[in-house]
């Protein structure tokens, strides 16, 4: 009976011991399959972070972020094969967390420029622009020249920045710095300056959404350069190959002058852009 008994003991041990196995086992799994679910979505996701505050190109409509850029970073995204996160941070933050790889892609019409170049990959240029000077109808600035003596205001860390302080100087007092370039426009309506230096679509569009504003913009192609905007990414990206091959993707089969057209009106210089490259 004893030895009948101790049988039965052992094989009840036995029987647990395997349970308890299968149940280590089914865990280890699940975790396993968690982890992997987890990569994948990662991997599907790209954070882009952007200062919507850049009518047409990025700006706010209610509490969703719109604009030329955004239509465009979507349409690259999606040509790559993932999905978009896509968060206002303001101008700093695009930097912040570019640099800090907290997000993958900036996004907000920045300028390829050399000193960028030294902490960040930029994609292949994706829009030409220019700097050009928003003031009052009447006024008597007709070129770049006529800035100097005057108030100036400027989105702080911008190449309307730089280009107003290669013609006034980086020492000029009357250079007023601001967030963005809609408080720079608002410190011009208000009188406490007299110009505002800004990429040449924002102060366009703003003349001409604003008729009762009374503004003009004034060109002066000898004293500013052409620029290239690029999508801004982490120094040594891997995603560049990706993004680069998206937006030739999207210049080739039409959908890039698809959104140009949709937003300007007229078609882009695909040429000229990849030219840059």
């Amino acid at each position: 009976m004893k030895k009948n008994l101790k049988l039965s003991f052992m094989a009840m041990l036995a029987f647990i011991l395997v349970l308890l196995t299968a149940c280590g086992s089914s865990e280890s799994s699940t975790a396993d399959k968690g982890t992997s679910s987890s990569d994948e979505a990662e991997k599907k996701t790209i954070k882009v972070v952007t200062n919507a505050a850049y009518a047409p190109m990025e700006y706010l409509e209610g509490d969703k972020i719109v604009g030329f850029d955004v239509d465009f970073v979507r349409a690259v995204i999606e040509e790559a094969g993932y999905e978009m996160d896509l968060v206002n941070t303001g101008w700093d933050g695009i930097f912040v967390e570019v640099e800090g790889e907290t997000a993958q892609v900036g996004l907000g019409s920045i300028t390829i420029n050399e000193e960028r170049q030294e902490s960040y990959d930029f994609s292949v240029p994706y829009y030409l622009s220019t700097i050009k000077i928003l003031v009052p109808e009447g006024s008597d600035i007709k070129s770049a020249e006529d800035l100097k003596g005057k108030v100036v205001a400027v989105q702080n860390g911008t190449t309307g920045q730089a280009a107003a302080e290669s013609v006034l100087g980086k020492d000029y007092r009357d250079m007023k710095k601001f967030e963005d370039n809609n408080l720079a426009i608002q410190e011009l309506l208000s009188g406490g300056a007299e110009a505002v230096l800004a990429d040449n679509t924002i102060v366009e569009e703003y003349a001409k959404n604003n008729l009762e504003k009374n503004l003009t913009v004034v060109e002066d192609a000898e004293a500013f350069d052409a620029e290239f905007y690029g999508l801004l990414l982490p120094k040594g990206s891997e995603l560049k190959p990706e993004i680069d091959a998206a937006i030739n993707a999207i210049f080739d089969n039409g959908k890039y002058t698809e959104i140009y057209k949709e937003w300007f009106g007229n078609e882009p210089n695909v040429e000229k852009l990849k030219e840059q490259q």
